[in-house]
């Protein structure tokens, strides 16, 4: 089993920054995939951005590039999302993800979320 928990989220005004964390605990794979959704009300649930086990390569929605950055660190099996120039369309639950590659195939599991609220 995997458990992901998530902190960081809040209530922030419009231009300001908020730091995600997400420690991941069990059986996660060498070759794993860290990443960071959002689901707005309404709206179907999005990526954000993801990170591979190596930290070499991230990817980013087109909506957060040049604002938002992710990372990890592997030994504490933490990943960070550096939200900065918060918008109001920004807010939602957003959500960590683990992809973990094992027995030939890749597994989803989820955090429970965190509500990000960005206001005037």
């Amino acid at each position: 089993q995997v458990q992901l928990v998530e902190s960081g989220g809040g209530l922030v005004q419009i231009g300001g920054s908020l730091r995600l964390s997400c420690a991941a605990s069990g059986r996660i794979s060498v070759i794993n995939v860290m990443g960071w959704y959002r689901q707005a009300p309404g709206n179907q649930r999005e990526l954000v951005a993801t990170i591979i086990s190596s930290a070499s390569t991230t990817n980013y929605a087109d909506s957060v590039k040049g604002r938002f950055t992710i990372s990890r660190d592997n030994t504490k099996n933490t990943a960070y999302l550096q939200m900065n120039s918060l918008r109001p369309e920004d807010t939602a639950v957003y959500y960590c993800n683990v992809r973990s590659w094992r027995g030939g195939q890749w597994t989803d599991y989820w955090g429970q979320g965190t509500q990000v609220t960005v206001s005037s």
